[in-house]
């Protein structure tokens, strides 16, 4: 069972990975041409809030409210079933996509209002961003409709393609920005009509997988249907209870937006950088986990559903403890060997590094997050998720007030490293008090060798690297030293563990159905 799982997580890593390096390759693009300034400032809101609202309707809410329903259609064997649902499904959320996409373009400057309200006493950041946002709404409707595609290419077991699409995002936007910024009066602006554009380039680049399997969705208006009404009922409490860290991010930009100039982007900076180990192994794990869950918890077998958490945090341990450290640890040598180059100056390097290690502390936490909101929405309970992140939303502004009037921008970040561990907390411990998690034995060995060999590697770049002369190095020398720390950090750590006796097994399983 678990060679199955490790396969389909291997090919959602992989490319994740690739997207996910795309991506440097573009926000370093962004820092070399635009710097961090007002403008950035503005675009980052401008994208960060169709970018929320995909991840709070689309990958998130929608994704855990779906999946589930569409495994129960798959096991009914009945394909004419499961394609009506698909249909009825697609046209009703296309038609609220649509409406709600119109309804924030008309209302952009209020929507920058809520987001960002100390943009509205500077002029330079109000009026760009508000228009910047009107072309980057769209973004949405389509982006939506792609999470969609995705989820049922996910159900089927076709990882690939989903994992690959949000390469074309990042292609599209280094192209505008190389292309076509300079022939616009306001240079930024080309980076959201980047994202406009590979919002439809995205959807279509998923049709054809649809249609080689038969269930390219026919749209159907059909709101008070069972199944559509069983998704929204599903979805409308997962809207909060698997958005907790956007909702926090959404928070952290409002605070920001009343700071310096600058603190927007030095906060995205930072959060890009902890997407990457995220998305490679938490978002993996998390799209080849639920539908996994789904399928156990449809055939009521227990054992195998507990077996794959536990698979699944096991993984998230062995990789989430060394990251977490590395991350910190190399905050600024990360900083100034990607994005130290003409407008993006060593002061922007430390301003980031602040954020950057307060938000890697909470690496951890959030793929953890990944793996145990699964076991509640997999069995169709996205009620409980909702109570433990309006704890996690009200610690992280309680949190906010306290830490930012001394950390600025770095405490927004830590507030929402310190929420995301009580979030993750609140799960794992539901999880285990009900039943539905029981630790498979050897946890005591496996976390104390997972201690040690971190420890190990942590003392390896404690002495390997001196970032006070880091900034005197050139960038060819900065990315040989970086290389260096980080494949001696792993090599390090790997030799450790492999010291203390763990072996491949100890991260298997295999469960007879119940």
């Amino acid at each position: 069972m678990s060679k199955q799982l490790y396969k389909s997580t291997a090919i959602v890593g992989s490319m994740t990975m690739i997207s996910r390096v795309m991506g440097f390759i573009r926000d370093m693009l962004v820092a070399n041409l635009f710097g961090v300034n007002a403008d950035t400032d503005a675009f980052f809101v401008a994208f960060r809030i169709p970018n929320l609202l995909r991840r709070l309707f689309a990958e998130g809410a929608f994704a855990h409210a779906f999946v589930p329903v569409l495994a129960e259609y798959s096991g009914q064997g009945e394909r004419s079933a499961l394609r009506g649902f698909i249909d009825r499904t697609f046209g009703t959320l296309a038609g609220l996509l649509f409406l709600m996409t119109l309804l924030g373009t008309m209302a952009a400057p209020l929507l920058i209002l809520l987001v960002a309200p100390g943009f509205v006493a500077d002029h330079a950041h109000f009026v760009p961003a508000a228009e910047m946002l009107r072309i980057t709404l769209p973004y949405l409707f389509f982006i939506s409709l792609v999470a969609f595609a995705g989820a049922i290419l996910n159900a089927e077991g076709r990882f690939a393609v989903p994992a690959l699409t949000p390469v074309i995002l990042n292609l599209v936007m280094i192209a505008a920005a190389v292309w076509l910024a300079p022939h616009l009066e306001r240079p930024i602006t080309a980076l959201a009509w980047g994202v406009f554009a590979a919002g439809i380039m995205q959807l279509l680049f998923q049709i054809p997988s649809l249609w080689r399997i038969g269930l390219m969705p026919r749209p159907r208006w059909a709101y008070r249907d069972p199944g559509v009404q069983r998704v929204v009922k599903l979805m409308l409490p997962a809207i909060f209870g698997v958005s907790v860290v956007q909702i926090n991010m959404l928070v952290g930009t409002l605070i920001a937006s009343f700071l310096a100039a600058g603190s927007v982007s030095w906060l995205y900076y930072s959060d890009r950088l902890v997407e990457f180990p995220l998305g490679i192994l938490g978002v993996a794990l998390s799209t080849v986990i639920l539908p996994n869950l789904s399928k156990n918890h449809i055939a009521a077998d227990r054992a195998a559903f507990s077996a794959a958490l536990d698979w699944g945090l096991k993984l998230v341990v062995l990789i989430g403890v060394p990251a977490t450290l590395g991350l910190t640890q190399l905050a600024e040598p990360l900083l100034s060997t990607l994005f130290q180059y003409h407008e993006f100056g060593v002061e922007d390097v430390h301003m980031t590094g602040r954020s950057l290690a307060a938000y890697a502390l909470g690496l951890l936490a959030l793929m953890l997050i990944k793996i145990l909101v699964p076991g509640f929405t997999a069995r169709l309970d996205t009620r409980s998720p909702v109570r433990f992140g309006m704890s996690a939303v009200a610690a992280n502004g309680v949190l906010n007030l306290l830490l930012v009037p001394f950390l600025a921008h770095a405490g927004v970040a830590l507030a929402a490293t310190l929420a995301a561990y009580l979030n993750a907390g609140l799960l794992l411990n539901a999880l285990l008090r009900n039943g539905t998690y029981r630790p498979r034995p050897g946890w005591l060995a496996f976390a104390a060798r997972i201690v040690i060999a971190s420890a190990t590697m942590s003392g390896f770049l404690i002495y390997f690297v001196q970032p006070e002369v880091w900034f005197s190095w050139g960038a060819g020398q900065r990315g040989l030293q970086l290389g260096a720390a980080v494949g001696g950090a792993i090599a390090v750590y790997a030799a450790v563990l492999l010291i203390c006796g763990l072996r491949p097994r100890d991260l298997s399983f295999s469960v007879a159905p119940s």
